[in-house]
């Protein structure tokens, strides 16, 4: 196969550009200009244009009318938003992939958890926690569904280190995610489906400041 050599520049920038959103190295609302981009990786308009396509798509960035592509907030209806639609659709694909759970994804789950409770930085709690989630999710077996996840996760992890950042993070063992799986196991899957969509809210409570 054929890779097309602007496919593979948009997805090195992508993933810079992404990557550099997520940890707060580009704060909400700083703005990116084409040529500031294309300039530093040495790259026409071309990729550049499509790699804000895809930023936009994952809700990284907005596009504003007469202020170009900047980055996409995180004020309280971005937060309210990101934690609504995680709890909702995330429990959709709990329920379908309940319905297909071998014992080889109980062991993944339990091995995304266990990176999670020996993580020792931030980008390696969020990654491990990133993982959790999708392993929850994986054998549902429903792509579209599974695609638009992935973005709301990116935005989560954005959350995550915005919320370290304010907070002396500290490395902890996660509790929801242990009792997720043991109701996993149990083969209660209404009760992992509660315990999922209140772990997932908690991230509003905590990320949002108290009125």
């Amino acid at each position: 196969m054929i890779v097309d050599e602007s496919t593979t520049i948009a997805a090195c920038i992508g993933d810079t550009i992404g990557e550099r959103i997520i940890s707060g190295a580009l704060l909400p609302g700083a703005p990116l200009r084409q040529d500031h981009v294309a300039r530093e990786f040495s790259s026409s308009h071309v990729p550049v244009r499509e790699v804000f396509r895809q930023l936009q798509a994952q809700h990284l960035v907005v596009a504003m009318p007469r202020r170009g592509v900047r980055v996409a907030p995180l004020d309280t209806n971005s937060v309210k938003e990101i934690a609504e639609m995680r709890a909702a659709l995330e429990v959709v694909a709990l329920r379908n992939a309940a319905q297909r759970l071998t014992s080889s994804h109980l062991a993944r789950i339990e091995f995304t958890l266990n990176e999670g409770d020996n993580a020792r930085t931030i980008e390696d709690f969020e990654r491990a926690n990133r993982s959790f989630h999708q392993a929850l999710a994986a054998p549902c077996g429903m792509p579209r569904l599974l695609a638009n996840l992935d973005g709301l996760q990116l935005a989560n992890s954005r959350l995550v280190f915005a919320m370290a950042r304010s907070a002396s993070w500290q490395p902890r063992s996660n509790q929801d995610h242990r009792l997720i799986l043991q109701a996993l196991r149990a083969r209660n899957i209404d009760h992992a489906c509660n315990l999922l969509a209140r772990h997932i809210q908690t991230i509003e409570r905590l990320a949002l400041p108290a009125s």
